[in-house]
């Protein structure tokens, strides 16, 4: 059985997720400045996937969590994303 031991995050580590967080939205927001064609919606899909990364690591505290948690929401995340692939892929060969 696990202890439930309470984790204190340094206000530091805060600083720098919100420091990642803003440097990822200025990215996107670059990238929709530059004429990228299809790659476009890639890259803002990427740098989106980053930042939820960055949310359900440090602020909804998954970092800290069992890992049965973490495990379920990869398999979420796996879903949505074949189902974003699969969706493109119809898109594509129509």
């Amino acid at each position: 059985m696990e202890k439930n031991e309470p984790h204190i995050i340094k206000y530091k580590t805060y600083l720098y997720v919100l420091l990642g967080l803003l440097t990822f939205t200025g990215l996107s927001v670059l990238v929709t400045s530059v004429e990228l064609g299809p790659l476009a919606v890639v890259a803002a899909l990427l740098f989106a996937s980053f930042k939820s990364t960055l949310v359900l690591t440090y602020f909804m505290h998954l970092r800290f969590d069992k890992r049965i948690y973490t495990a379920m929401v990869s398999l979420v995340l796996f879903v949505f994303l074949s189902l974003i692939v699969i969706t493109f892929f119809d898109y594509t060969f129509r």
